[in-house]
């Protein structure tokens, strides 16, 4: 029987011929993080409240096993981890916090988060960071930072400072640079009057909120863009071009997500412009099906589009690359492999091109070779390279990882008893 070492073999083979060395390439994925987002282990619900979700938000599914408290939670990472190769980090959004004090969104502290940072030393990983600002009594009429009313700023405005700080716990604690992500729903159902004066208001927000000086050797700041919400489906505040301004004058990340744009845009043809000009990427890798609807990332021709754009152009370095999806549909630890390793396997398939020789030919007009190469790129055997990549992470090849998954929901998922009265999740 042909084993998995032999037939990397084969495989190496075949790839030097075309100059790739494939163990090079095993080195480069081994730098590769993902941070995969918390927020699919338990359908955006948190621990700070009850309270249903709001703010241009929203997850279908009643799948059995959702995890009710931090613990469950951390047990379902820890599975999804497992079967995922390599150390990556986990995203976190603020309504995560895990403790026994009763405390609001502007009264968030580090301390609030200590067990999520014990947990992610012990397991080798980063941790990000995400503001929430929604799903909260202080969401009113459809506004955060841009509402007219300066209470509500300055509840927001607070809340956006404390998240910092948190961020730069992460960074300081764990030695690895904590991504904290502004993404705020603002916006109109119906059409506006007046465009102008809620930009205004956000801007002029989040300069408060960015005004304490923080170590970017612990913390680095990003600004996401949406097209439309739930709520918001005429007028979104922080817009596409809203934020490419904000980013680009503060120099803050951008946040490009895969789902926040018009049905037939992509973000793979953006990321070489905003490499010129900007201080970083951040990237929300999601699944949009009409609309930003966060469905789990799949092997698509945009995914693949992203990954080639990272690498043909050297943008690893200064792209972080985060994960954006949450489906109630279906296991939700399957859902966090399935993203993951997909996007994982992207990246290898872009590294595994030889770069330098497309982009030769290119140069001397050769477009016929160009051609030639990268659809017969199409037949080269990647998967025994990424086979070989998971067995040497001591990672299940293939479906393997499956029957892990379905293990674990027929002896951890019964065991979690919904709450009297409660729904198994949320519904759209």
């Amino acid at each position: 029987m042909t084993t998995i070492t032999q037939k990397y073999e084969e495989a190496k083979e075949k790839y030097a011929s075309i100059d790739v060395d494939t163990e090079a390439v095993l080195e480069k994925m081994a730098d590769v993080k993902i941070s995969m987002h918390v927020w699919q282990g338990d359908d955006v619900r948190g621990f700070l409240s009850e309270d249903e979700l709001s703010g241009g938000i929203s997850v279908t599914g009643n799948y059995p096993g959702v995890a009710r408290s931090p613990q469950q939670l951390r047990q379902d990472l820890e599975k999804a981890f497992s079967l995922i190769p390599g150390k990556h980090k986990l995203n976190l959004h603020a309504i995560y916090l895990d403790t026994e004090e009763r405390v609001d969104l502007n009264e968030l502290e580090p301390k609030h988060f200590e067990p999520w940072v014990t947990w992610a030393k012990e397991n080798g990983l980063g941790l990000d960071f995400n503001p929430t600002f929604f799903s909260h009594p202080m969401y009113r009429d459809g506004f955060t930072l841009a509402h007219p009313n300066p209470q509500v700023r300055d509840f927001w405005i607070e809340h956006g400072k404390r998240s910092r700080r948190i961020a730069e716990y992460f960074g300081r604690e764990l030695g690895q640079v904590a991504v904290n992500n502004f993404w705020v729903p603002d916006g109109f159902k119906d059409n506006p009057v007046d465009r102008l004066t809620p930009r205004k208001r956000l801007m002029a927000s989040l300069d408060e909120i960015f005004s304490e000086e923080i170590d970017p050797a612990y913390t680095v700041d990003a600004v996401e863009s949406k097209l439309f919400g739930i709520g918001s489906e005429a007028y979104t505040v922080g817009s596409h071009e809203f934020y490419m301004g904000y980013g680009l004058t503060r120099n803050k990340l951008i946040c490009l997500d895969a789902g926040h744009f018009h049905p037939t845009e992509v973000i793979s043809n953006k990321l070489s412009s905003l490499s010129l000009f900007g201080e970083g990427m951040l990237l929300h890798v999601s699944r949009p099906v009409r609309w930003d609807s966060d469905h789990v990332v799949i092997m698509d021709d945009e995914l693949q589009e992203i990954a080639k754009e990272l690498v043909r152009n050297d943008l690893l370095g200064k792209t972080h690359v985060g994960l954006d999806f949450f489906d109630a549909t279906i296991n939700r630890v399957a859902a966090w492999v399935i993203g993951t390793r997909n996007t994982q396997k992207a990246l290898m398939k872009a590294i595994l091109e030889p770069t330098n020789v497309l982009k030769e030919a290119e140069l001397m007009g050769d477009f016929t070779t160009r051609l030639a190469l990268t659809e017969e790129l199409k037949d080269f055997p990647f998967a025994d390279i990424w086979n070989y990549y998971c067995q040497e992470n001591h990672v299940p090849i293939g479906l393997d990882w499956l029957t892990d998954v379905q293990e674990y929901e027929k002896v951890i998922l019964p065991t979690r008893q919904l709450p009297t009265g409660k729904d198994s999740c949320r519904f759209s």
